[in-house]
């Protein structure tokens, strides 16, 4: 393990993410809200702080190895969590305790969305913006960012790459160098945002908002700048752009890569991912017009479409905005959108969840084992768009599937043992480990009246979502730590 090299690549990437407290001033000075010292002190502070940790090894030079990526992507995530805290902590509106404040910046980092502030309508601007960029910076993964520079500085970039990216598609490259990928995926990720608040502006969002729904949303994150969410603007036009939105950002941005390289949108057609990503959402959607008419939560066939079609995208892909109090919905109808943020989006995309891609290939093992069962010598193998999926991955699958749902279960116990109730308990480990945001009973609207202990099983969970299991599980094994 080369300490030193992963101090450098630590104390530099905290130095750089010290220079996203200065927008929020940026933003005070525009509408004069009085908060603009929390971010200049928080900036002083993690700037200094990178500088430390960067500067006594800033001529130590060696290449990082894959055990040293995962150290530096879970000791950053960590160190991020808790440094994008500090804001939320020093400012006086509004008044966050230590464990409110990091809950907030894991949240918003690991583009969960889950909030424990009430009252964001009077909220200072800054403070907004603020949350709504951490959203933004999380969504694709700072770490990718951070891979196009490194290399500048004598340290390669593809063993942080294959350790945040996620999905079982993570080795694949869309350039030659992984530098080039980095910046092809973040120039999707800019004119995704640009195209996304343009097109809220025009619909009639004032400025601001437009900014900071465009974040949240391209990032797959859920926060809003309004206590209602989407439902704050009353506008059919508004949930539509970010259900096209949110629909886009939940596809592997490798898709969009090659679509827009090859100038064709049959590259969307050919891809089985895709296809059965569209299928869920069709299907759930389907499913949530019926129930919401039928159980006479809306009248109009119109008003059950728009909104159990925005609260199916929006849950489904991990986004967690809404347009309704959908946890007041009918039971069967809360349950089968919680289920649906388990499969989320797809791999290579800025959504949560189990990924549909690993869903699509335990799906077709299971057929393949029927099939085994009726023909006990056949060679029958597990194929996606055509091509046979080597058996060592689809045990991956298997293995990542296991995990997620033994950790599932082991913080849904704690979570019980603080005292919430089940359907809390139950509901909040989902939203937060699938990077949803919203739960069900106590953790519907927010957060925030929650026990302390409760809300640190909960970053964990964020943490370990956003991480996809094995990145931050892996620190845990002896083996890891063995020379």
């Amino acid at each position: 393990m080369k300490f030193a090299a992963v101090q450098k690549v630590l104390g530099l990437l905290l130095a750089v993410f010290s220079f996203a407290m200065l927008p929020p001033v940026v933003v005070e000075l525009i509408y004069a809200d009085g908060e603009a010292w929390p971010f200049l002190v928080a900036f002083a502070i993690l700037l200094s702080a990178g500088l430390l940790i960067f500067l006594p090894v800033m001529r130590y030079q060696a290449v990082l190895r894959l055990r040293d990526g995962f150290l530096v992507v879970v000791l950053f995530w960590t160190t991020l969590g808790l440094a994008g805290a500090l804001p939320f902590l020093l400012a006086p509106d509004p008044v966050l305790s230590p464990t409110d404040a990091v809950f907030e910046s894991i949240s918003g980092l690991t583009t969960t969305g889950a909030t424990v502030i009430v009252g964001l309508d009077d909220l200072p601007k800054s403070i907004l913006f603020y949350r709504q960029q951490l959203q933004w910076l999380g969504g694709m993964g700072i770490i990718v960012l951070a891979v196009a520079v490194l290399p500048m500085l004598g340290i390669g970039g593809m063993q942080l790459y294959r350790a945040e990216m996620p999905g079982p598609m993570k080795d694949s490259k869309l350039t030659p160098r992984i530098t080039e990928t980095a910046k092809a995926l973040w120039y999707i990720y800019l004119w995704m945002t640009v195209a996304c608040a343009l097109a809220y502006w025009s619909a009639g969002m004032t400025l601001f908002d437009a900014i900071g729904h465009a974040f949240s949303t391209v990032a797959i994150g859920g926060f809003s700048t309004h206590d209602l969410s989407m439902g704050h603007f009353d506008s059919t036009l508004i949930e539509m752009i970010a259900v096209v939105f949110m629909l886009l950002a939940g596809m592997n941005f490798a898709l969009h890569f090659v679509a827009v390289h090859r100038h064709s949108l049959g590259v969307y057609l050919h891809d089985s991912e895709w296809r059965f990503y569209l299928l869920i959402m069709v299907t759930v959607t389907a499913i949530a017009t019926v129930a919401l008419y039928r159980t006479d939560t809306f009248i109009t066939w119109d008003d059950a479409f728009t909104k159990g079609l925005f609260q199916a995208v929006s849950i489904g892909t991990t986004t967690g905005f809404a347009t309704a109090e959908f946890y007041f919905w009918p039971p069967f109808l809360q349950i089968l959108l919680l289920f649906t943020s388990f499969v989320g989006g797809c791999a290579g995309s800025t959504g949560g969840g189990i990924k549909v891609i690993r869903f699509l290939l335990l799906i077709k093992q299971g057929v393949r084992e029927i099939g085994r069962l009726i023909h006990p010598n056949a060679q029958i193998p597990v194929r996606i768009g055509g091509k046979s999926i080597d058996h060592r991955v689809v045990d991956a699958v298997w293995g990542f599937f296991s995990l997620y749902v033994a950790c599932f279960v082991l913080m849904y116990l704690m979570l019980a043992a603080t005292g919430l109730d089940l359907l809390t308990s139950f509901s909040a480990v989902a939203a937060c480990i699938n990077n949803l945001g919203p739960g069900l009973a106590m953790v519907g609207p927010h957060f925030a009246d929650i026990y302390d202990p409760a809300k640190w099983i909960l970053c964990f969970a964020m943490l370990l979502g956003r991480l996809e299991i094995f990145t931050l599980l892996v620190l845990l094994t002896p083996t890891f730590w063995q020379r």
